[in-house]
């Protein structure tokens, strides 16, 4: 991108809470905090200097299936940073770590009193049991307390392996000069590719799971298993996404938010895994708007499987979502991120213009038969957050009675 004179610059490892045991739940997240503690070469101090001193943004995340480091910075800085980055990355020293524990327990907390976020790891739950993919990103409490470090030193040289790296960027650099540099950097090969569980081939069957907790709305959430990050239907999904849920102009912001008043916050959303994925609808509302507020939203959810889009909704739902992409590739920050995530997960990298013919591509008839398939209201389960769970039962009623009932 030689209009920037920026980089960003990011270390994917094929790692996540889907590779966790129980006894381990939110071990790659503490250990993604444990990475900027210090090495041997450098402190946690001489760390945050170093990028301070750089002018620098530096952070990392942590998913499902991957945990990230990146940084952006100015394109002169681009060997010190890679430097440190692998070092931080290749080579933590778990300096005391006692302070982080407890910062970590702390984010545990706060997550906690964020029902609105709270809710999305309840559905999760509904949906994939007790499979790793239906547990919370951030762990427990109990295990961040207690998890020896000699035990996350184990974890760590499990899969912070080369073949479970990449190294990606983007802004103002020569491709053959990054080579160059990692080449310099990056360890013998060794180690393998840590399998992920795979996703349950069949599930028990929707679920409703409630979290009862004092707050001035309730946090509701319906969803289902979707598809995974390489299906060709994704392109199909983010239209299909647009219109129910995913814009200002969509099926579920008008008619809850705007026809009717009954939330602030109403919108629908995906996530793609390697061999699964999930759809979701979120509210929040206040208990006398709750039955109401489900009865519109599972009236949309069958109208967007039986019913065919209309020509206009269509075409305005393909333009905003190519408009966002292409937007969006104007980031550099977007442009690694995208990098990282399709090489790690075996995804083709397409172009701007291979991505918009695809969303070109989508009819109408693509759009009804993938909103029927996801969203019947049989596979639905349902997650809330509030604080009477009757309240929530009776609300599941215009969605799935066997719901409800099961509930």
């Amino acid at each position: 991108m030689p209009s920037v004179r920026s980089i960003a610059l990011g270390m994917f490892i094929g790692t996540g809470s889907r590779n966790e045991a129980p006894a381990q739940a939110g071990v790659s997240h503490f250990l993604e905090h444990l990475l900027f503690k210090g090495t041997d070469r450098f402190s946690s101090v001489e760390i945050d200097q170093i990028f301070d001193g750089m002018g620098a943004e530096v952070n990392a995340g942590t998913g499902k299936e991957t945990t990230s480091v990146y940084s952006r910075f100015l394109d002169q800085h681009l060997e010190e940073a890679l430097d440190v980055m692998a070092d931080m990355i290749l080579n933590p020293a778990y300096p005391d770590i006692d302070a982080e524990r407890q910062v970590v327990i702390e984010e545990i907390a706060m997550y906690e009193d964020e029902p609105s976020e709270k809710v999305h790891d309840v559905l999760s739950e509904a949906i994939f049991g007790d499979h790793p993919l239906g547990r919370p990103i951030i762990g427990t409490a109990d295990v961040i307390s207690s998890v020896p470090v000699p035990d996350i030193a184990a974890y760590h040289d499990e899969r912070y392996v080369s073949p479970n790296l990449v190294v990606t960027a983007a802004g103002n650099l020569e491709h053959e000069r990054l080579v160059e540099l990692v080449q310099r950097l990056a360890p013998a090969p060794h180690g393998s590719v840590e399998p992920f569980e795979p996703a349950p081939a069949a599930l028990a069957g929707p679920r409703a799971c409630f979290y009862s907790k004092q707050t001035e709305q309730y946090h509701l959430c319906l969803g289902a298993p979707g598809i995974s990050r390489a299906d060709e239907r994704r392109f199909a999904l983010r239209v299909l996404d647009t219109i129910l849920g995913g814009s200002s102009s969509s099926r579920l912001f008008q008619e809850v938010r705007e026809k009717r008043g009954l939330a602030y916050a109403v919108y629908s959303y995906s996530s793609q895994y390697a061999d699964t994925g999930q759809v979701g609808v979120y509210v929040g509302t206040r208990p006398d708007n709750v039955t109401e507020a489900m009865e519109v939203i599972a009236a949309e959810l069958r109208r967007i499987a039986t019913e065919a889009v209309e020509p206009d909704e269509l075409s305005r739902a393909k333009e905003n979502v190519k408009g966002r992409l292409a937007l969006s590739l104007e980031s550099t920050l977007t442009r690694m991120n995208r990098l990282g995530g399709s090489v790690l997960m075996g995804v083709p990298v397409l172009s701007l213009d291979e991505m918009v013919d695809r969303i070109d591509a989508v009819t109408a008839d693509d759009v009804t038969a993938l909103g029927d398939e996801l969203f019947a209201p049989e596979r639905l389960s349902a997650a809330g957050v509030g604080g009477e769970e009757e309240a929530f039962v009776r609300a599941l009623e215009p969605v799935n009675p066997e719901l409800a009932a099961a509930a």
